[in-house]
């Protein structure tokens, strides 16, 4: 089942109720097909790929992950050595500082760390399970979110909190989108014609969810998610760094317990809660240019905080070469950018409007005008970061 000998890796990024794939050629570094499975285990399941530029899908009412894999085999192409199954996994704590190929030890270590991440190992687990059961002679490697912060020093990750609840339990910055912000930063020093162990960079990855990491040397040296990934920048749903005694007074004010609180900074804050409208920076730009006055206020606190952020970041760096933007935010919104970059005129960065308006296609993904600090956008790709993790893995 080859052509051409071009090895692929199977990419698995398994959400509560979705899982996205995406099929990586590794020779070419490009993906052959993309797909996602989205609302399993309820009638309304669904499959849908894409394969040479067209759309397909198909319905698969009440499958579980395992047979929504299963049917993941059927519609990918005949034609390819698949090598290995990579899994996106978000917490990884300090047990992994590097990518590991899944054994029964290392399931063992993903459900110590599911305290940390409730939210999120738990379905990365599953779906580890669930390939391991549909991809059985196939080796299936994880990478983590938070290895490319293991390199955080130890005063920039610890809070200032007893110390025994770092010794005992595990309490400090882990920091998240590490498989992004890795690839981003060897992208960006390749724009700039630099070595990456000679830059020093501040990226924003803006999505959904959204994290800030200075980058020196090629390394992450702090980053604005915590020891989950609630804490840092305005997100799309998730409220950011908030005054953590908001917790006592609104579970007072309210009569809400912890967890009610919880799942409101985590699912009904960020741009949805300020805005009273959407998560979608795209609904919001259109509403803020109709003069919708919660959408306006929702993307000024998003952009000033973000620009906060990035000035804070500098003090972990010995110098400032690129300010970088990415995920669906990051690449798609030049309002953001414009007005995020508006705030930092302390760094002395003026935006090109021509190339922000075109986001950054030309001219290297260079936003900002020559003489000042490079401001990029770079599309990320965690998918083809994840396919070469594994078979780096994999060769080793």
């Amino acid at each position: 089942m080859t052509t051409e000998g071009h090895d692929c890796v199977l990419v698995i990024n398994c959400g509560s109720s979705s899982v996205k794939f995406a099929l990586i050629d590794l020779t070419r570094e490009a993906p052959r097909i993309t797909g996602l499975v989205e609302c399993v285990n309820s009638p309304v399941a669904l499959l849908t790929w894409k394969l040479d530029g067209k759309k397909h899908s198909k319905p698969l009412p009440d499958a579980t992950l395992t047979e929504g894999l299963a049917e993941v085999i059927a519609v990918l192409p005949a034609d390819v050595e698949l090598i290995a199954v990579g899994h996106r996994v978000v917490h990884g704590a300090e047990e992994f500082s590097g990518s590991v190929i899944i054994n029964d030890r290392v399931l063992e270590s993903l459900e110590r760390c599911s305290a940390l991440a409730p939210l999120h190992n738990p379905v990365n687990i599953a779906g580890i399970r669930a390939a391991q059961k549909v991809f059985p002679e196939l080796p299936q490697v994880g990478v983590f979110d938070t290895a490319f912060h293991q390199t955080i020093p130890e005063h920039a990750y610890l809070y200032a909190v007893p110390y025994a609840w770092y010794q005992e339990h595990g309490v400090r910055r882990y920091g998240f989108h590490g498989t992004s912000h890795r690839y981003v930063a060897n992208e960006t020093a390749r724009r700039l014609n630099r070595k990456s162990e000679e830059t020093s960079m501040i990226i924003a990855h803006l999505g959904n969810g959204c994290s800030a990491c200075a980058i020196e040397a090629g390394k992450s040296v702090d980053t604005t998610m915590g020891i989950s990934p609630l804490e840092g920048l305005v997100m799309g749903t998730r409220s950011g760094d908030v005054d953590p005694a908001l917790h006592e007074f609104i579970s007072k004010a309210l009569g809400w317990s912890l967890d009610r609180v919880m799942t409101a900074l985590n699912k009904e804050s960020g741009l949805l809660g300020l805005s009273g409208k959407s998560n979608d920076m795209r609904t919001l730009v259109e509403a803020a240019a109709a003069d919708d006055p919660h959408a306006k206020i929702a993307i000024e606190v998003f952009a000033y905080r973000l620009a906060k952020s990035i000035m804070s970041l500098t003090a972990a760096l010995s110098k400032l070469d690129a300010i970088v933007f990415t995920g669906g935010i990051g690449e798609n919104s030049c309002k953001v950018r414009a007005r995020t970059l508006e705030h930092l005129q302390v760094l002395g960065i003026e935006v090109d409007s021509s190339l922000n308006a075109v986001n950054g296609e030309s001219n290297t993904g260079r936003i900002t005008k020559e003489g000042c600090v490079p401001c990029l956008v770079v599309p990320t790709n965690e998918e083809l970061m994840i396919a070469r993790e594994t078979s780096t893995i994999l060769k080793s």
